[in-house]
């Protein structure tokens, strides 16, 4: 995945990982999800919006196992948590630690994601950034 060729989105996995997903799992839930989306979707373009996309129309399949939706909703919520490690009005940083959730998240989840999920997300990513 591309999205880890970045030294900011490295450096960030090592403060993220699928050890400490649980924790974030209370901040999440469908609607807080929904605004947080909406809020950022301008500022943060396809890059962060997609992955937490296929994130979440992944956790909405039944053909995930319980595990695999435990580690989807702790990197959502971290997403949601109000309070980043490196804090979302930083220019040019502020996601970073965001993507660094969702792309390990989606790299341990790959095996999962179908052509639907994708599709979804895309179509989701488009309509959210569609002026």
């Amino acid at each position: 995945m591309q999205y880890f060729e970045s030294d900011t989105v490295k450096k960030n996995m090592e403060k993220f990982t699928l050890e400490t997903a649980p924790q974030y799992e209370r901040h999440y839930n469908d609607d807080n999800f929904w605004k947080k989306v909406r809020h950022i979707a301008a500022k943060v373009g396809s890059k962060v919006l997609y992955p937490a996309l296929q994130l979440y129309f992944l956790l909405q399949s039944k053909e995930v196992p319980i595990k695999t939706k435990t580690l989807i909703i702790g990197a959502l919520g971290y997403l949601i948590l109000p309070v980043d490690l490196v804090p979302d009005f930083i220019p040019a940083l502020g996601f970073t630690d965001d993507l660094t959730a969702l792309m390990m998240a989606l790299r341990a989840v790959n095996k999962h994601l179908t052509p639907e999920i994708n599709r979804q997300a895309k179509e989701q990513t488009d309509k959210l950034l569609k002026p």
